[in-house]
């Protein structure tokens, strides 16, 4: 059966972004669909940007905006198609979307998710007992350590690998995600470029 959510993938047109733009895009996304930040299940993929020069990340042709949300938000969304969206400094124009099926793989990844001011360690057990409440037994990897501007302070985080995955868990990864800030596209798992999709 098909997930309940879906990747909405939007062209951009604009030059650049602030390098540390994760808060900032959420504020505006929040703007521009306030529902985004009443419902639990949505969520913000990390923008890919290019190297700048010091705090600017440029765009390229391939950048994209992926929004993680469920299928019944698709119209709503569709209606972000030519909308200017301002991020700090930055104003970025919203293309037509198209939607992404969520397919479990057996290796998934998260660029960055929130540590809520643990240390590796501690981190990992506490990814742990979250991958216990969904039944999800697997191998976790942690990458290296990161700090992002967040709404209140400084968040401190890691990147993530989780592999061994069975399909059913896999699509509960991606659903939910791990950790806080979702539309700040903390804990937002993709499929590993390396892994091979789960079988049945």
């Amino acid at each position: 059966m098909p997930s309940a959510l879906v990747d909405l993938a939007f062209p951009l047109q604009g030059r650049d972004l602030p390098r540390d733009h994760r808060w900032l895009l959420a504020q505006a996304l929040a703007e521009a669909a306030p529902w985004l930040s009443s419902d639990e299940r949505a969520a913000v993929h990390p923008v890919n940007v290019v190297h700048g020069v010091g705090e600017r990340a440029w765009l390229s042709a391939r950048s994209r905006l992926v929004l993680r949300v469920p299928r019944e938000r698709i119209a709503a969304l569709g209606e972000l198609s030519g909308q200017e969206l301002q991020v700090g400094d930055s104003a970025l124009r919203l293309g037509s979307p198209h939607g992404r099926e969520l397919l479990p793989h057996a290796t998934l990844y998260a660029h960055f998710v929130d540590a809520e001011a643990l240390e590796e360690l501690p981190f990992l057990d506490a990814i742990g007992e979250q991958l216990d409440r969904l039944g999800a037994a697997c191998h976790r990897v942690c990458g290296r350590a990161q700090q992002v501007r967040g709404p209140d302070r400084p968040l401190k985080g890691f990147s993530l690998m989780l592999h061994g995955l069975r399909r059913r868990d896999s699509l509960r990864v991606l659903e939910q995600g791990l950790g806080p800030h979702r539309l700040m596209g903390c804990g937002v798992f993709v499929p590993h470029k390396s892994a091979a999709a789960v079988g049945d």
